[in-house]
């Protein structure tokens, strides 16, 4: 099969992270996955939630959202969505009394919106996060792992890797998985388009995956090296 823009089968978008992409956030990184372009935000705030108070201990909470004009239609969309995920890469016990905040902003959307937020948050919070490790605020441990995210999905019976919209929209299975350095899953949800896939073909996109955000993950360090 040909792919729309002569990938091979288990072959990504070209990845680019542009770091410190606006002036006033903590962390922020312009993230792009092909046609697909997200800006990451990270802000501190030096309070948590009444819930974590007694705890001595931070939190972070994140917000994806969808701009107007990212998509070929005028609607927006916002919500809590890649907490969780981002949550895995800090210990926020370490963290002290504050909340990292993670906006994850689409400027243009491609296919991968939200795999590619949580790879541009976790290049974010790491570059948040070196500053209050850089000041003595936080230890250097407070970062446990890096974490990445990609598509994987079945296109005209073929496996593919990192969908594009045209191959997102026409898919007969959808797969987002996320992944630590360390190789564990934060998470793997797929779901049939149509007829019901078999478990070879779950394992084979997993796989598929997991190829694809090992190169993720060397990208993000290969830039947070670099911004040094």
């Amino acid at each position: 099969m040909l792919r729309l823009n002569h990938r091979a089968a288990d072959q990504l978008r070209p990845i680019k992270f542009t770091p410190n992409f606006t002036r006033y956030a903590e962390g922020s990184v312009l993230v792009e996955a092909g046609h697909t372009r997200v800006l990451c935000n990270v802000s501190i705030d030096d309070t948590v939630p009444d819930w974590r108070k007694e705890s001595g201990g931070g939190w972070l909470t994140a917000e994806y959202g969808m701009l107007p004009r990212s998509t070929q239609c005028l609607a927006r969309a916002r919500r809590p969505d890649a907490p969780r995920h981002l949550r895995a890469a800090v210990d926020v016990d370490k963290l002290g009394p504050r909340t990292l905040i993670v906006d994850c902003d689409v400027l243009q959307a491609d296919g991968g919106t939200r795999t590619a937020s949580i790879t541009g948050g976790y290049v974010a919070l790491a570059l948040a996060l070196r500053q209050l490790i850089q000041a003595g605020l936080v230890p250097p441990g407070i970062l446990v792992t890096p974490v990445a995210a990609v598509s994987a999905g079945v296109v005209n019976e073929e496996l593919l890797l990192d969908l594009c919209y045209e191959e997102d929209s026409a898919a007969a299975v959808d797969l987002n998985v996320v992944m630590t350095g360390a190789g564990q899953f934060v998470e793997v949800q797929g779901t049939a388009e149509g007829a019901p896939f078999d478990h070879d073909t779950l394992l084979g996109l997993v796989n598929l995956a997991r190829q694809g955000i090992e190169q993720l993950l060397a990208a993000q360090a290969a830039i947070l090296s670099a911004s040094r």
